[in-house]
């Protein structure tokens, strides 16, 4: 249904004080989730050439465990990075009655997870399969 012309007005007058505020801006953007991502992603990399430094200088100065703590900071820096980009990549709502646009990649990977979206699969399929009668 259309909304009557005072009903857009009044939409387009929202917006606009919306669209001119600041705090609500900042807002917005520090809970979509790109820009958490694309944070977490800047802040691994900064501490990755923090590591990388702490490799060079340990190496350079003779110290070796300040060099082994630079490569471990490095390490998991990189294993944070990862675990953020592979979780940006995982829908976070699922379609009912329908398929989600990335699939498992294997039916062994996990032993719960498999049986788990096994019987939700059935489940899928028998609601889609019900008596049209029984409502």
């Amino acid at each position: 249904m259309p909304l009557s012309e005072h009903e857009q007005r009044l939409f387009e007058q929202i917006e606009r004080s919306l669209a001119e505020d600041p705090k609500f801006a900042s807002a917005v953007r520090a809970n979509d989730p790109r820009f958490r991502v694309r944070r977490r992603l800047l802040v691994a990399a900064g501490v990755i050439i923090a590591g990388l430094a702490l490799v060079v200088y340990g190496t350079v100065s003779k110290l070796t465990p300040l060099g082994v703590a630079g490569f471990v900071v490095m390490l998991g820096a990189a294993a944070f990075a990862m675990q953020s980009h592979r979780r940006s990549q995982q829908p976070d709502l699922h379609v009912v009655g329908g398929t989600t646009a990335r699939q498992p990649r294997g039916r062994g990977r996990s032993r719960g997870r498999g049986r788990k979206s096994s019987m939700l699969d059935r489940l899928e399929e028998r609601w889609r399969q019900r008596p049209e009668g029984h409502r």
